[in-house]
């Protein structure tokens, strides 16, 4: 090989190995540059995650800066990070071991027949429809008073006084002038004026047998009872309008009560009522609402109304003090709550929403109706919704420091979807407390008939169910899970099983029928043991 051949190969080769080492050179610088922007990236990010939002009061999440400081009661500010704050305002995450230790316990809000019994007190009077006033017709003097003191008994044609009166003796007189003259015509008119003046028709037969004139009259008592309001004395002058005494008859008395304007439910004539007195708690009175009185107390703001006892053995006085329950008649069915779910303040009601999720929110709710039990919910809670009815102090102070008191901002994706079908029972599960139930399709929902485990909450367990029960029911979608509601109607079935015992106490009691596919799976049953015996 000649020596120029050798330059020529050399040279070459020197390209290579210099254009190769370029390479690598420029690739390092590359990865290098690359590796240099990702770690800055990486350090950016890290660096913006640990930098606080923003900085609060300690006692005060309303006061907030941009920056460290103290708060206006001298303590460090207290950052806050974007992990920190919450996907929803006011919604506030609880661990499960705490929520157990504190006692939480949750009722949903489903629509109830809210029937009520108002407590109340009154006080017993007399039955004013058996209340007789005496009055005396003419003027004369009481020349002698049978009755002594108010509250005497008296029966029926018992004397009560008798009065001299120069007018009964004129009337007596012209009588017998009639009966003398046999005057039928004098006569009648005669004793039509006796009798217009309290006669009685044994007194006026007497006149004309004995034609003699009696100078004072006895008035006899037209009813039995006691004597109450007693204004009169023997000696004493009378005349026309004067209330002599009263006759009170206590087989029957009334009890005046008064309820609040919101209690107005329960001033309706013909409820049941009971009714307690002090002397003898033991007792129980069973009476009704006799008559409402249509004014309203302009200062006590009460509503009057007038109570009607049985009382054959005069247990009942006058002027006792009395305890009375009105018991309400509601049939329309109201979205409600545990009474004791609703957090009540001077100007705001509220309740606290549990989530499927666990998590927790103070809501405003605006109440209708209240009963000792529960209370209606006008807005605020949809049905199906649970609600905490146990501890919800704590956490409404938790969610109250930034909960703005509204609906979550999508109500839509909060409202559980609530639906009514009909369906057979065919399984049951006591463990996990829930029943397999075949429903019907829903229209509304576009859904097609389908088999589903429901889950079961106070009052119903698997107990309250049988296999092969046909029943119209509600049910709840919320968060993935399907809750029974309410029971509209059940049909029993007709095979009963010993381990699982119907004590549910619902009020349908039609007559039980059997589904199709229960009926051919008994139908089966009977044949293999046809065949074994």
């Amino acid at each position: 090989m000649s020596e120029n051949n050798m330059q020529k190969i050399s040279s070459n080769l020197f390209k290579y190995v210099a254009v190769f080492i370029c390479g690598i050179a420029i690739g390092l610088v590359f990865v290098f540059m690359n590796n240099h922007k990702k770690h800055n990236h990486t350090e950016s990010t890290i660096s913006d995650k640990s930098e606080p939002l923003y900085w609060v009061a300690p006692m005060d999440p309303n006061f907030i800066r941009d920056e460290p400081g103290l708060s206006p009661m001298g303590m460090d500010l207290v950052p806050v990070y974007a992990e920190d704050v919450p996907e929803s305002v006011g919604t506030v995450s609880i661990n499960s071991q705490i929520i157990n230790n504190i006692g939480v316990r949750t009722s949903r809000a489903i629509k109830r027949v809210l029937s009520d019994t108002v407590n109340t007190v009154g006080y017993v009077t007399y039955d004013e429809d058996k209340l007789i006033h005496m009055h005396p017709r003419v003027e004369g003097w009481v020349e002698k008073l049978y009755i002594k003191a108010s509250g005497d008994p008296i029966v029926k044609g018992e004397p009560v006084y008798s009065l001299y009166s120069p007018q009964l003796v004129a009337a007596q007189e012209e009588l017998l002038i009639a009966v003398n003259r046999n005057n039928r015509r004098l006569i009648n008119a005669a004793e039509e004026r006796l009798r217009a003046l309290h006669l009685s028709n044994e007194f006026i037969q007497r006149i004309k047998s004995t034609k003699a004139i009696e100078n004072t009259v006895v008035f006899y008592a037209p009813q039995s009872g006691i004597i109450d309001n007693l204004n009169i004395r023997e000696g004493f002058f009378v005349k026309p309008g004067l209330t002599l005494l009263s006759i009170a008859n206590l087989d029957s008395v009334w009890v005046e009560a008064e309820l609040f304007e919101r209690q107005s439910d329960a001033a309706k004539s013909d409820l049941p009522v009971t009714m307690t007195v002090d002397y003898q708690p033991e007792y129980t009175w069973q009476g009704k609402v006799d008559y409402v009185y249509p004014v309203l107390s302009e200062k006590m703001r009460t509503i009057r109304v007038r109570l009607k006892f049985d009382n054959p053995e005069h247990v009942l006085k006058p002027n006792m003090f009395a305890s009375v329950a009105i018991l309400t008649q509601a049939t329309q069915e109201l979205l409600s709550v545990p009474v004791e779910a609703v957090i009540r303040t001077g100007q705001q009601n509220r309740v606290v929403i549990a989530n499927e999720s666990g998590e927790f929110k103070s809501v405003a709710v605006q109440l209708g109706k209240i009963t000792d039990q529960y209370a209606e919910i006008i807005s605020g809670v949809f049905e199906g919704e649970k609600v905490v009815t146990s501890a919800q102090f704590l956490l409404d102070s938790e969610s109250s420091k930034t909960s703005d008191f509204r609906r979550l901002d999508s109500d839509v994706e909060r409202k559980p979807s609530v639906a009514t079908t009909h369906g057979e029972v065919l399984d049951l599960n006591p463990e996990n407390n829930t029943v397999t139930i075949h429903h019907n399709a829903i229209k509304h929902w576009r859904w097609p008939a389908a088999t589903i485990d429901f889950n079961l909450e106070p009052p119903f367990s698997t107990q309250n169910f049988t296999r092969g029960d046909t029943l119209d029911f509600k049910f709840a979608l919320s968060g993935g899970e399907y809750f029974l509601l309410s029971v509209i109607n059940k049909t029993p079935s007709k095979v009963i099983e010993p381990s699982i015992k119907n004590t549910s106490g619902l009020m349908d009691e039609s007559e039980p029928m059997h589904s199709e596919s229960h009926a051919n799976h008994q139908d089966m049953e009977n044949k293999k043991v046809g065949g074994q015996q």
